[in-house]
């Protein structure tokens, strides 16, 4: 387990972004998660950060689904009471979610679930994005709708320890149109908890990353699952926490499950903003009101 610290000394609200190994083994799952959250919170943070499908990996599709829950099963009431007892807001990634006609279609949302340190659910994005995508060159090849239900919107921004909090997942950052829509709902800080591939991982992760911190002029934080899950798929790893400039103040590496810690300075985004006024210059009726899927 590895942490690291990239921190000015000041008393700013200290997040940790996580990474993990997940296989299809729900108890072996919650007790690495378990001991990240405890390390951090330990090591002063006040949000933890964890990725996309922190709750298992399956095999196949079949397994996927069953060990599928709702919110209301034991794995989401296992997160609940951990946040309660170490007093901390938990960002569960991407929870496989049992769809409302689960007895009839036997179909999942991808949710990311925010708890807060009373152990309460605060939000839950239901990803909106699938990622449906086949590269034969580079041995990729995962379509995520044919169990997956697209979440139907995006959530306005939650009030977090650490700042208005914009909630996505991993496919959703090649999204521009969301990550705008976020900030101009207020979002200080967008998210995006994933599973990269290595291929896709390698060429595009922190690129795209530090694109939405820029662009958006907010904090990105994004936990990533890493390693080998099974015999046929393998996650990029390198979580990461930039800041509004674009600048990594907190990174975990492509090799294991660790977290990594970093402070969320608003007043940083603030001067950003107002050094950089971009919001103000954007001539979104003059320029973008035209239809552009005519384009497409």
């Amino acid at each position: 387990m590895s942490s690291s610290l990239m921190t000015t000394g000041s008393c700013n609200p200290i997040a940790a972004v996580c990474q993990v190994t997940s296989t299809a083994d729900k108890n072996v799952n919650f007790s690495l998660c378990q001991q990240l959250v405890q390390q951090a919170q330990k090591d002063g943070a006040c949000m933890v950060f964890l990725p996309e499908a922190f709750d298992y990996i399956g095999t196949n599709r079949e397994e996927t689904l069953q060990l599928s829950e709702t919110l209301e099963g034991d794995t989401i009431q296992r997160y609940s009471q951990m946040a309660r007892d170490l007093g901390i807001w938990v960002s569960l990634g991407g929870f496989h979610e049992r769809g409302h006609a689960w007895e009839t279609d036997r179909r999942i949302y991808n949710s990311h679930v925010i708890i807060s340190s009373e152990g309460t659910i605060m939000a839950v994005y239901r990803k909106c994005h699938l990622f449906d995508v086949e590269l034969p060159e580079k041995k990729v090849s995962l379509r995520e709708s044919a169990f997956t239900i697209p979440g139907p919107k995006i959530l306005e921004p939650l009030e977090t320890p650490i700042g208005k909090l914009g909630l996505a997942i991993c496919y959703d950052v090649r999204f521009p149109e969301l990550s705008l829509a976020l900030m101009r709902q207020g979002a200080e800080i967008l998210t995006y908890p994933s599973a990269f591939t290595l291929a896709t991982g390698t060429a595009h992760w922190e690129v795209l990353l530090r694109a939405r911190a820029i662009e958006t002029q907010t904090f990105v934080i994004a936990a990533a699952q890493v390693g080998r899950h099974n015999s046929s798929r393998t996650s990029y790893g390198h979580s990461l926490i930039v800041d509004p400039w674009g600048d990594i103040i907190g990174r975990c590496g492509g090799d294991k499950p660790g977290f990594a810690l970093a402070e969320i300075d608003l007043n940083k985004l603030r001067r950003v903003r107002t050094d950089m006024p971009v919001q103000k210059h954007r001539r979104e009726n003059e320029l973008y009101s035209n239809d552009w899927k005519q384009y497409l």
